[in-house]
């Protein structure tokens, strides 16, 4: 029994699939098994049901599942710890986020942070979805998700830095480009620009919209909230999006983006496995990024 077939068979427990471990871990299926059926060897009983959509722990399975979940953390905060230990301050945190969010909520953090811990490395992995880096996250390859928040995921904590609040982006020669703020009910029948339907803030935001009865058609879809805009900056359509830092203030005379009141904002903030046992350097990269919305620096465009 080694600790990558505990990290492993937790994985496993964790996505209720062999094939989707094995992509997250880009090895093969049959090596994930390997390290399934090497503890049920060990321990003498089964420790996973086929079912046809997936795998399940049987009664020993979830017995073994509860202890390395709560085990699992521990280990890592203290191997990660001894790192950072060994090496003073040349430990490393390892982020995922979308492409846009190191730009627009981490930009000033991460230059105080490199002053601050020079030795320190600081590596970023770019997911196209919240989902993608919870998956990041729970498979044990970073230790800091930043992410729409969303429902709540089992074995991940989530803590909300920032509210965003949701505004229309037109070009200024957009007929709407003159108010102040629009209405909800503006929307119905729009066509709009928007994310993929699966990402969890074009999920809330629909059904934000639907709780009003209004259903825009979404007919030009990109991947972030940045191409969004400046495709309606462009005057190809109209776009709902947050109120991102960088894009507001004069430097984009070719855009509006008027307040919608109406909708509850979007929260963006850190997701980890266990506060408890995060690493110290992880910690305060994750305080450090928060503190710039607490406390915003004076010069614009660094938060």
């Amino acid at each position: 029994m080694t600790l990558d077939d505990l990290r492993v068979f937790a994985a496993v427990c964790r996505a209720g699939s062999l094939s989707a471990v094995a992509r997250d871990l880009t090895c093969s299926q049959s090596a994930v098994s390997q390290h399934v059926k090497r503890l049920e060897r060990e321990l003498g009983l089964p420790l996973m049901e086929r079912h046809p959509r997936g795998v399940v722990p049987t009664a020993a399975g979830r017995l073994l599942h509860n202890a390395v979940a709560s085990g699992l953390g521990g280990i890592d905060h203290a191997l990660r710890t001894i790192a950072e230990l060994a090496h003073g301050e040349g430990g490393s945190v390892r982020v995922t986020t979308g492409a846009v969010s190191i730009r627009h909520f981490m930009s000033g953090a991460v230059v105080d942070f490199r002053r601050r811990f020079p030795r320190a490395s600081l590596e970023f992995q770019t997911e196209v979805s919240s989902r993608s880096c919870l998956q990041a996250l729970g498979a044990g390859r970073v230790d800091l998700a930043w992410i729409t928040m969303g429902a709540a995921v089992r074995g991940i904590e989530q803590r909300g830095v920032v509210s965003l609040p949701w505004v229309l982006a037109v070009a200024a020669q957009d007929p709407l480009a003159a108010r102040t703020r629009v209405d909800v009910t503006d929307l119905q029948d729009a066509r709009l620009i928007g994310l993929p339907a699966n990402s969890v803030a074009r999920s809330q935001l629909d059904a934000q919209l639907a709780a009003f009865g209004i259903r825009p058609v979404f007919d030009t879809g990109v991947a972030d909230w940045d191409t969004a805009i400046l495709l309606a900056e462009l005057g190809l359509g109209q776009a709902v999006v947050p109120a991102l830092p960088q894009w507001q203030g004069p430097g984009h005379p070719g855009l509006r983006l008027l307040p919608l009141p109406g909708l509850p904002p979007l929260t963006a903030g850190w997701a980890v496995r266990d506060w408890n046992t995060l690493g110290p350097l992880a910690r305060i990269f994750a305080d450090t990024v928060a503190a710039h919305f607490t406390h915003p620096p004076d010069a614009p465009g660094d938060a």
